[in-house]
């Protein structure tokens, strides 16, 4: 398979784009010992880590619901990322703010489709999934030098045949392949 031709990439400097699926409805039956405030507290504490090993590694979060997707953090755009001295980054408490907001949005969305008979348990991945990529192509287009690109799916809820019916989801891991993702 033929790829992009490609420009020079930075092998320093990484761009991490996190999945984080908030489904409420996998948070709520899941059989774990590990609920959802302390998944996102190691998740933080993970990014935190990327952020402090280079300061040119940027982030981006995207919460992935069950009604909505929406891009959550955006590190090229906080100029106030890491303090010292043993204190929580900004980060923290801006990423879970966000967080909260759209939980609270998505299930708002989910109230107002109460009516349908059958409730979906599964996440839209292939959504976030697709603004990742979109992203990282408005990152290759913006400059010469790129960042090497990742994306981390961290994903609870169980696959949705809505998702599969019209391959959206084989599609989009196939265009990230072709793009070098």
């Amino acid at each position: 398979m033929a790829t992009l031709p490609s420009k020079p990439i930075a092998d320093d400097v990484s761009l991490l784009v996190v999945l984080i699926d908030t489904n409420p409805f996998f948070w709520s039956t899941s059989s774990s010992s590990l609920n959802f405030h302390q998944f996102v507290s190691h998740v933080l504490v993970f990014l935190d880590l990327i952020v402090r090993l280079s300061q040119l590694n940027q982030i981006v979060v995207i919460a992935t619901g069950h009604n909505t997707c929406d891009y959550i953090y955006d590190s090229s755009l906080d100029t106030d990322q890491v303090t010292g001295e043993g204190e929580l980054p900004a980060l923290y408490s801006f990423v879970l703010q966000r967080l909260e907001e759209f939980v609270n949005k998505d299930e708002k969305l989910g109230a107002k489709q109460e009516g349908l008979s059958e409730k979906r348990a599964s996440s839209l991945l292939s959504g976030s999934l697709s603004m990742a990529l979109c992203y990282i192509q408005r990152v290759f287009r913006s400059g010469p030098l790129h960042p090497q690109p990742r994306i981390l799916c961290l994903q609870g809820s169980p696959d949705g045949s809505e998702q599969c019916v019209l391959c959206s989801f084989k599609s989009l891991v196939f265009l990230s392949l072709w793009i070098s993702v």
